[in-house]
């Protein structure tokens, strides 16, 4: 067989060749250690879940039959849920989707058997949320305290934070914790009693440094067979090794925080001010806040939600969720943050694009291999450079089934945990998830965020829900409203920003459950 190299045969030899090189050799092994980071960090995510499970069923076995709420049975007794704490649920809505029912629902059938309010915070009545979450709570209006608040235009910071602030200052004036949700957070029925008992019993001991600032939690996605939905699945994965720590942590998510009411009071720390002076992202100013001035974040381990995301959730919408995610990285409070926000950025960038390049090199080596052998060029020298390079190619193969080995294992902990949870919701399931979807996700997500990061640094504005903002000097300082802007579907949860309104549902054994619990304490009432 002749051994005459055509053109692209030459060029693909020469480019095994120069992946064969010192420096190319070092970045496939650099991708290889990624790889194996990333697992080691998703095993040690499942052990604190693991211990949590088995928590649970040990505590169900000795004849604890609601161990999903409470460790010690105990808790249940009257006369201790009388002397819970004041707890203000604090939602800011946008729009209506096919899941904002389902979470509304899981949210105000908490458990929780001390006083609960519900402040369902809005821009507008124009909103189509209004007229779905009006309905959901006047079915619920003679067990549940609940309303629904009209915070206006926000002017000088995001139209989330407006709403939150809003929501605070219509809290009750005995509130001890107020608990931030966004409306696509899913509630297990012992959610809220947990992270107040934490709140509870940390020890104030010597110094306000011992005192939990923020507790949080992540949310589990639940993909919807769409390349997008799988984008934001392997997106959230690396995050969440950060929120599974069982205790403190520096990271924090803006869907799930409690807080002191008496640091919004008070403005402690520059909480309002931070916020409400130009601030873009609740949760990247709450951490700049908590870090600057040595404040603690925890993070539960019972503290992860399902989280569904939309059937149709299209390529589109991932892209502009990840415009979103890397454009908090442009918004900060002071020098400090700013240089932690480009080292994040820096790292992220450096990482994501270290992770995919020796993809890319194994494609041109696997092929290089393939052309020698149905060619049959077995004289020559770059038969040695292929059989490096395939060696290269095994390695990271192997490296990467640890890696999907090690993020299968923590989904499974985590679906198994949030089953424990909320017994009586729908039994969540490993079936759906496509394994291949998600390792193509895993190049694509990877690929695209340093083009993202770099484009929301060069922009300094992002269209989010509609609403344009602008940065300067990290802080929001223009806010354009216009109907051309406003997309036919936000992002992650396909929420209709116009139109679209809700209906009713049967409640569940739980549901009365919590009513009874609710009767323990004095008459609620609804307004709107």
């Amino acid at each position: 067989m002749s051994t005459t190299l055509d053109s692209m045969d030459s060029i693909l030899f020469s480019l095994s060749r120069a992946f064969c090189t010192p420096f190319a050799v070092f970045v496939q092994i650099q991708g290889c250690v990624i790889c194996l980071l990333l697992a080691l960090g998703w095993l040690m995510a499942a052990y604190v879940r693991n211990r949590e499970i088995k928590r649970i069923k040990n505590s169900m076995k000795a004849g604890n039959s609601l161990a999903f709420l409470y460790q010690d049975i105990n808790e249940l007794e009257h006369s201790r849920q009388a002397k819970l704490p004041r707890v203000s649920v604090v939602m800011p809505l946008k729009g209506f989707g096919e899941h904002n029912l389902h979470n509304w629902r899981s949210q105000i059938t908490s458990l929780y058997g001390g006083p609960l309010e519900f402040l369902f915070v809005l821009e507008s009545t124009q909103d189509p949320a209004y007229h779905a979450v009006s309905r959901l709570l006047a079915t619920h209006q003679d067990h549940v305290e609940a309303k629904v608040v009209i915070a206006g235009l926000a002017t000088t910071c995001s139209q989330k934070i407006h709403n939150q602030l809003i929501g605070v200052e219509k809290m009750h004036i005995d509130t001890k914790y107020v608990l931030f949700l966004d409306d696509d957070v899913s509630l297990h029925p012992g959610t809220i009693g947990a992270l107040t008992s934490e709140m509870e019993k940390n020890p104030e001991v010597g110094t306000p440094n011992y005192i939990i600032f923020i507790q949080t939690g992540y949310p589990l996605d639940l993909p919807s067979g769409t390349l997008g939905s799988y984008c934001i699945y392997e997106y959230h994965m690396p995050c969440s090794m950060g929120f599974a720590t069982g205790g403190t942590t520096f990271f924090l998510w803006g869907g799930c925080m409690m807080m002191h009411a008496d640091d919004f009071r008070q403005d402690r720390y520059g909480v309002v001010s931070g916020l409400r002076d130009g601030g873009y992202s609740d949760d990247m100013t709450l951490a700049a806040l908590a870090g600057a001035h040595k404040r603690l974040i925890t993070s539960p381990p019972v503290a992860v939600f399902p989280h569904p995301l939309a059937t149709d959730l299209s390529f589109g919408r991932y892209w502009n969720y990840l415009r979103k995610q890397t454009f908090v990285l442009e918004s900060y409070i002071s020098k400090v943050n700013w240089i932690m926000n480009k080292a994040l950025f820096a790292v992220h960038c450096y990482l994501s694009w270290g992770f995919v390049a020796p993809y890319v090199m194994s494609v041109i080596h696997i092929t290089s291999a393939l052309r020698i052998y149905i060619k049959g060029y077995h004289q020559l020298e770059d038969t040695t450079f292929a059989s490096s390079g395939m060696s290269l190619v095994i390695l990271l193969a192997i490296c990467t089934f640890i890696e999907l080995l090690s993020m299968w294992n923590l989904t499974r902990r985590e679906v198994t945990l949030c089953n424990l949870l909320s017994p009586e919701a729908p039994r969540l399931t490993l079936a759906p998830y496509n394994w291949g979807l998600i390792f193509i996700a895993m190049l694509v997500d990877n690929f695209l965020y340093p083009i993202s990061a770099f484009r929301s640094h060069f922009s300094q504005s992002i269209n989010w829900s509609g609403i344009r903002y602008h940065l300067r000097n990290g802080k929001v300082f223009k806010i354009e409203r216009r109907n051309d802007m406003v997309p036919a579907k936000t992002d992650l949860g396909g929420k209709h920003l116009y139109g679209k309104k809700g209906a009713t549902h049967k409640a569940s054994f739980l549901s009365s459950l919590g009513r009874n619990l609710a009767h323990w304490r004095q008459p609620k009432k609804f307004d709107v």
